[in-house]
This record gives structure tokens, sequence and C-alpha cells, in this order.
């Protein structure tokens, strides 16, 4: 049989930005690379302001000060300008949220604003050491926080997580619905890796207790990161039986079906319009006229998933 591949990274996964980590050693050369710097502001509920065209709207950094705040978190060197994200109270004037605007940003951008949502999300809940609950300070341009008096280092966590396509090696596919989701909302099936378990077995495992199915053959395709808060997506193909009973036992699911090819292309036809409406609100429209099957938006890598296998672009 033959392996789909992506024909391209996920959305996410593009950038190819210097993260200039060398830097983050040297707090003189931060510092004077402050007054022309530019600040991306993210707000606590993780919108960041934008261009007319929806691109990312930086600020000069001499707004924030003639020194790195404390809190800012150091980028990359981009076109010879440090760039530099902070998390503020508000983000003034026209905004967007990632999960409806970050396919309006070209991937250097979109890598970006992944990185700046990732490293503010941590710092959100990393304030204090898993040691002693002593309070400890962001350090090396904000990717690291130190302990006040041992000087021990807290290091950016990332959660791993599967997302699987799984489908009959023929022209079907097995999507699913979580309870909470409006009709007609279907994705792939995905998980969090747990603690001395592969990849693969977390494939396994996560649809078994999803769908109730067994899948052979999990075979890895890429990744994207993922800064809901802070996951890592590894994204996989998996083959199922679709003559198994579905059941779904750990209750996350509230639907499952398996899609023809056909099915699944109509579907993509619609672009990010079968997910969300062009102004970003979420469609929910249930009438007579709505979409049977309504499929994840660009940013995802489940829409890179579900397309690679529909479209069968770049098949080896």
């Amino acid at each position: 049989m033959a392996h789909f591949v992506f024909d391209q990274p996920p959305l996410l996964s593009r950038a190819t930005f210097d993260r200039a980590d060398e830097i983050r050693d040297e707090p003189e050369r931060m510092r004077s690379g402050w007054p022309t710097a530019r600040v991306l502001p993210i707000d606590a509920s993780g919108r960041y302001p934008v261009t007319e065209t929806g691109a990312l709207r930086w600020s000069p950094a001499a707004d924030f000060g003639s020194t790195p705040p404390a809190d800012a978190v150091f980028l990359a060197v981009h076109g010879g300008t440090d760039l530099w994200t902070l998390r503020v109270g508000s983000v003034d004037g026209e905004s967007d949220d990632a999960r409806r605007g970050a396919h309006k940003l070209d991937p250097d951008e979109a890598g970006l604003l992944a990185t700046a949502l990732g490293i503010l999300n941590w710092h959100a809940t990393a304030a204090f050491s898993p040691i002693d609950g002593a309070a400890n300070a962001p350090a090396r341009g904000g990717w690291v926080r130190r302990h006040p008096e041992t000087g021990a280092d807290e290091f950016p966590r990332t959660d791993p997580a599967i997302i699987t396509v799984v489908h009959d090696g023929a022209d079907r596919v097995l999507l699913g619905r979580q309870a909470v989701w409006p009709d007609g909302w279907f994705s792939t099936l995905a998980g969090f890796v747990e603690p001395g378990e592969s990849l693969e077995q977390c494939v396994i495992r996560e649809v078994h207790e999803e769908v109730g199915i067994t899948v052979r053959e999990p075979r890895y395709l890429g990744s994207q990161p993922w800064p809901f808060p802070r996951s890592l997506m590894l994204g996989f193909a998996a083959i199922g039986d679709p003559a198994e009973p579905l059941r779904f036992l750990d209750g996350e699911i509230g639907d499952a079906r398996w899609f023809t090819r056909d099915e699944v292309l109509a579907a993509l036809a619609d672009g990010d319009a079968s997910w969300i409406r062009g102004d970003g609100s979420p469609a929910v429209d249930t009438g007579p006229d709505s979409p049977a099957l309504r499929l994840p938006g660009s940013i995802s890598i489940a829409r890179a998933l579900i397309n690679a296998w529909a479209t069968g672009e770049g098949v080896a």
C-alpha cells in the first residue's frame, strides 16, 4: 500500500527564523539591542495586535521602557532586529486570536507567534519553584526561571501529544467529534503521551480509549507546536478496521464515523469555512443547509493529516 506524507510542514512548523540562543547568555548584548528592538504584546487570553491584513503588529521596544522588562522574553533576531514578547493586561487596537487568525501569517510570523504563546503560557504557571515553592525569576532572556538562592534553573515545559489520522488502508477515514462540539464538527483523534510510553504505544492506547478499536502500523508523519497552552502535536497515521465496533470508552468522544474520501474532499473544498466563518466566529449553524462534515481549520495539524490522507499529495 502506498504511504501518504505531508506535501509541506503543518502551518505552525514552517518557520526558519534565527532563535539566536547564544544571545540569551549575554545580558549586555540583549540590552544593547533593545533600543531598536520590536515587541509583540500578548494578553492573558492569547490575543495579539494585528495590522489591517492580519499580520503581526510589533511595537517599538522603547514603548515598554529603556531596558528589557524582567518578564520580557527574547524571541529571535529577524532581519537584523531583535524581537521580544511580553505579557500585557490588554492589547490596544485591532487584535486577533491564533486559532482564528494564524492562517493569515507568513511562516516566520506564525512560528514567532507560536513560540511567544508557548513560552508566555509556561511563565504564567511557573512562577514558583516546584522543589520548595520559592518565587523564582526569569533569566536567559526569559528562557529559564532561576531559583533565588540555589541558582537552579527550571526550563520551559512542552507537553507531547499524539494526533492520529485513522484510515482503513483504502478510501475511508475515521474521524471523531468531542462531546462538547456542535453536530457536524469532526477531527482526528489525539491525546497526551503518558510516562513510560512510546509514541507508537500512545497512538494505539489513545485510539482504543477514545473509540474502542485497535489500530495497527502507527506511522509518524510530522509535528507541530500547539501553544494552547504549550503542547507539541506529533502527527501519525494508523490503520483500523471499519468492521470493528466503535465504543466510546473514556467519554471524551461523543460520536465517531467512517467517512469516504469523496466526503472528506468535499469538506476540504470549503477551506476554513467548514470550521470557522470568514469573520472568525465558529460555524455552529445546524440548519438544513449546514455542511454534514466540518473539518478543523488550516492552523491545525489535524487539517494537514486529513488533507494528506484525502489528496494523496506526496504519496511515495
